[in-house]
């Protein structure tokens, strides 16, 4: 219920300032307090809070709030320290925000941005998202005369910001098909996932890009209305890490936290919620394959 009430009143707050960042702040104060599996371990974390958790700008500045808050919760109930969601305007200042001013304390980017963030910036890998990997997809409208990526010559296709996985991982499937992205059709970016598949389902453009997960999460409505005409090759899925500052066991009580999630009653709500099938060991080279994906 507290999370409804604070939406609402995020929801009116986002159309009346627009605000170019977005901060929540979670404790344990305001949810109280659960049993947790790490209960006797918990503390490592306090002399750092509170803590700042930054999200990708992967969704609108309300979405995010729905989908990532009770995360944060989660996490500040267990570690007894106050969270606080913070986003960017952009991938671009997302990831300067990343590297430069190393400003998030517990960081959820995108697979490609963690290698600059692990060389630049110091961040370490406490967990990534317990899945074999995603891949981006380009979909048209069921009666659409597109059946391939051959025939998006001379096309229109709306992607996502230019440094977000989904664009960059379509852009190498197109010039591995012999097709120029940037000569061959017309790549229109949208802000979001979402705002790149209602595109085309809309008619406003012929195709859509995306990462296959949001597009997994679209309305029922929206994809019985469309169909995938190509896949890229797969990435990694999501990196968690932590900044620099943080200690090795403040580091190793958040990893705990997110790998034996799915072994909580309350950890397998948050996971449904957050549409992740649970946490793993991750592995900081596996990222390594996607780092030229920034280099063009």
């Amino acid at each position: 219920m507290q999370v409804l009430q604070f939406v609402l009143i995020l929801r009116t707050w986002i159309a009346t300032f627009r605000p170019v960042s977005l901060v929540v702040i979670c404790s344990a104060f305001m949810f109280g307090h659960v049993s947790s599996t790490f209960a006797n371990e918990s503390g490592n974390c306090k002399e750092y809070g509170p803590l700042t958790l930054g999200i990708l700008p992967l969704v609108s500045a309300e979405q995010l709030v729905i989908r990532f808050s009770p995360l944060a919760q989660y996490l500040s109930k267990s570690l007894d320290v106050e969270i606080r969601i913070e986003t960017a305007p952009s991938f671009a200042e997302f990831a300067r925000r990343t590297n430069e001013t190393r400003r998030y304390d517990i960081l959820y980017t995108a697979p490609h941005f963690f290698p600059q963030a692990s060389s630049k910036a110091g961040y370490r890998l406490v967990a990534s998202v317990d899945s074999p990997g995603m891949c981006a997809v380009i979909v048209v409208p069921k009666q659409s005369q597109i059946n391939n990526i051959n025939d998006l010559i001379g096309k229109e296709l709306a992607t996502i910001p230019p440094m977000s996985l989904a664009t960059l991982l379509v852009r190498r499937h197109l010039s591995a098909n012999g097709i120029d992205p940037d000569k061959d059709l017309t790549m229109i970016a949208t802000p979001t996932h979402n705002a790149s598949l209602l595109s085309s389902y809309h008619g406003v453009t012929d195709a859509s890009a995306l990462m296959q997960p949001p597009y997994e999460a679209a309305s029922k409505q929206v994809r019985e209305s469309m169909r995938i005409i190509a896949r890229t090759e797969v990435s990694p899925h999501i990196p968690i890490s932590v900044s620099s500052r943080i200690s090795q066991n403040c580091a190793h009580e958040i990893s705990g936290l997110l790998i034996n999630m799915s072994s909580t009653t309350e950890g397998q709500g948050v996971l449904k919620h957050v549409r992740f099938p649970g946490f793993r060991q991750g592995q900081p080279e596996e990222y390594e394959k996607i780092r030229d994906l920034l280099v063009r």
